[in-house]
């Protein structure tokens, strides 16, 4: 009985890693050994990374309401404290949206919050 080899399966697993490092530089795309290390750092980046996201436009988002409530008289915190006494429940994604695309609309925001604000802010 002749010996079995696995050179079918060797051969598609890497072709699989090089398609995947497709973009790597030098022998990160090129040579196996170090084109799956790199796929393996890749892979794990990404993963980290998606997670960051998350921060980062939350980050985004506040930069862009804060901007937008000093344009009309208040700070970030006391313009969101507001929105909370004046139970408006908006997330930051859509109130970063309303500060860029209908400035009117979060002018209306910000005035229905200096309304409503108390002597403490």
């Amino acid at each position: 009985m002749p010996r079995a080899r696995s050179g079918k399966v060797t051969h598609r697993r890497h072709k699989k890693v090089l398609e995947l490092t497709k973009g790597h530089r030098a022998a990160r795309h090129k040579l196996y050994r170090t084109a799956h290390e790199s796929m393996l750092h890749a892979l794990d980046y990404s993963y980290c990374h998606r997670r960051e996201r998350k921060g980062d436009f939350r980050k985004l988002w506040i930069t862009r309401i804060n901007a937008a409530a000093r344009a009309g008289g208040l700070t970030y915190s006391q313009f969101i404290v507001g929105l909370k006494k004046s139970n408006i429940e908006i997330n930051r994604k859509m109130l970063a949206e309303m500060a860029v695309k209908d400035p009117e609309g979060f002018t209306t925001l910000v005035a229905s919050v200096t309304e409503n604000k108390s002597p403490s802010l």
